[in-house]
């Protein structure tokens, strides 16, 4: 009896269609998981991203060729929509923030943290920290020298909290091995840039995106501007506490 029932099952499962698995992931397709994805706002790209959006409670890596060619245009969608009723945290950006230009992006000043920590090993134990303690809707971090264990323990405190996790890294880190389940590779394109998928849940990719970024002003960084009030950088053992935005 047991014999016929588990062959009956096995029948069951081999005659039902793929869609009706919800636990069975083929590498051929593009990942699905439980936790919906936020769309990135751009269709292109979504298309290209397992639950089409960036994924949540991970870390993803965002590699670019230099820094400033619109890292943060691409994300301006969904760090507009975050910061209504949520803190976002910028850590160790290298251009000094500007209110004015967040402000034009639609994002609300009065939400945004801008961390300045003293050494690399600060700013990793307060991005570690927050995502930990949940009190940022989004974190982003800019970091050139990550070690392996570094990137597996923020890894690991993204995945504890509800939170959207961006590494900005040096495009040279491309071969590097890394946890993060997804890693674009960023080049600058006329009227906006390039998009490499380096690493995925799914298939390989050999496509370049092109997602135009109409708001990128040439020549300079759209969040640096000469003469504009600048975001105050919170200490970063203090944000790490309690994520207290501080803002001119």
């Amino acid at each position: 009896m047991l014999c016929q029932a588990l062959q009956q099952q096995q029948a069951d499962f081999s005659a039902s269609p793929p869609s009706t698995w919800p636990d069975i992931w083929r590498a051929s397709e593009l990942a699905v998981s439980r936790v919906p994805g936020q769309p990135t706002g751009h269709a292109a790209l979504d298309h290209e991203l397992p639950n089409g959006g960036w994924p949540r409670s991970t870390l993803v890596e965002l590699l670019l060729q230099q820094s400033g060619i619109g890292e943060l245009q691409l994300l301006k969608p969904i760090l507009r929509r975050l910061s209504r009723d949520q803190r976002i945290a910028l850590v160790q950006p290298p251009y000094l923030p500007q209110a004015n230009a967040f402000k034009k992006l639609g994002i609300d000043t009065g939400r945004l943290l801008w961390i300045r920590a003293a050494s690399t090993g600060d700013a990793l134990w307060t991005t570690e920290q927050i995502l930990k303690n949940g009190s940022c809707g989004a974190v982003v971090l800019w970091q050139t020298n990550v070690r392996p264990e570094s990137l597996r323990r923020l890894n690991l405190a993204a995945q504890s909290a509800d939170t959207w996790f961006w590494l900005m890294r040096p495009m040279s880190c491309a071969s590097e091995a890394s946890p993060a389940p997804l890693r674009l590779g960023l080049r600058p394109a006329v009227g906006g840039v390039a998009i490499e998928v380096i690493k995925r849940r799914g298939p390989a990719s050999d496509a370049t995106l092109f997602i135009p970024l109409p708001d990128m002003p040439a020549g300079r960084h759209p969040l640096h501007h000469e003469n504009a009030p600048a975001v105050k950088f919170v200490p970063a053992v203090v944000t790490a506490r309690n994520a207290a935005p501080v803002l001119v």
